[in-house]
């Protein structure tokens, strides 16, 4: 596993981590036994960074994030949290005050007294452009209850916002072969100042893991399911906002140039992973096999060329009109 810097936290992280949001909720259920084989399968092949949220499960993920590592003494896993989902997302309610009690319930159900790192949750534009957000932010740093921040975004406008500021550790952005539009100028402009990027939902909530057809359906209380229109949340965190027929249009073109005897899903990780700017690439597993699988892609040395010009001509052909304007 190829492990790079995470920005100037003296950290290195796994080019593939581990998103977490499927232990908590949103997925169908994953039990306490099968999340914690995840975690250890994804160890097991190199991984050291996962991804969670206080709000995945109202704190389960983190929780369980928690009690597997105080078992490992000297883990060197480092764990990126988000906050500011607990209460509505309007400008008013993302205050020092409450930045310090999401902080302190996090640290709480991780089991540590410093969050390695805080990562925005996808706030309103308003905050991400606002001064004081990162003042806020900073006296946190400088209180130790954070080892340094970051920003969750939609769009590429916040991401460009967000890297207007000083001490931004990390952005954490959507990057798949259907949303290309971070590659423009985010990854460039991360990768000069400095910022860690992470590059989530890569398999567009599973569509680019080519076992989906038309006569899929998803578990009720999966957001594949309840938020395929943004019902819930942006309609971009499900399948990447793409329609589910255009999308399985794509998975098909993309499928018929693969490289020799590797799968979409390993093609798709190797791929975003490669791209310049990218620090890790956190896709979720609710099996210790796709755990491995997932991981496996961060040590592939496959010729990519063409599955990358397949790429940006499927996108340019059925997606980036409806899809390059919202994100």
């Amino acid at each position: 596993m190829h492990t790079r810097a995470l920005a100037s936290t003296g950290r290195s992280v796994s080019s593939i981590g581990l998103g977490t949001w499927q232990l908590g909720a949103d997925w169908g259920d994953v039990d306490e036994a099968d999340a914690f084989a995840i975690l250890d399968a994804s160890v097991g092949a190199g991984v050291t960074l996962f991804d969670t949220a206080d709000v995945y499960g109202d704190g389960r993920s983190e929780s369980l994030i928690g009690r597997f590592l105080a078992d490992r003494p000297g883990h060197g896993i480092t764990v990126a949290t988000k906050m500011g989902r607990r209460q509505d997302q309007v400008p008013e309610n993302y205050t020092p005050e409450n930045f310090r009690a999401w902080t302190d319930r996090s640290r709480r159900n991780l089991g540590v007294d410093t969050l390695d790192l805080v990562q925005l949750h996808c706030p309103p534009s308003a905050v991400i452009d606002d001064d004081a957000t990162y003042e806020a932010l900073d006296a946190l740093v400088d209180d130790g209850a954070i080892a340094a921040y970051g920003v969750s975004v939609e769009t590429t406008a916040q991401a460009l916002s967000a890297l207007r500021q000083p001490r931004l550790s990390n952005l954490q952005i959507i990057v798949n072969p259907f949303r290309l539009k971070p590659l423009d100028e985010v990854l460039p402009r991360a990768a000069a100042a400095g910022v860690a990027v992470f590059a989530r939902v890569p398999l567009a909530s599973g569509l680019l893991s080519g076992k989906y057809s038309a006569d899929t359906r998803f578990a009720a209380n999966d957001h594949r399911t309840y938020n395929r229109h943004g019902e819930a949340f942006d309609k971009g965190e499900t399948f990447s906002g793409v329609d589910f027929e255009t999308g399985l249009q794509a998975v098909s073109e993309l499928s018929a140039a693969l490289p020799a005897g590797m799968s979409l899903p390993a093609a798709t990780l190797a791929w975003i992973a490669a791209l310049p700017g990218v620090t890790s690439v956190i896709p979720g597993a609710r099996t210790p096999a796709q755990a491995r699988a997932n991981a496996a892609a961060g040590d592939l040395e496959a010729d990519l060329t063409a599955f990358d010009a397949a790429v940006r001509d499927v996108y340019d052909r059925l997606l980036r009109a409806e899809i390059h304007p919202q994100w």
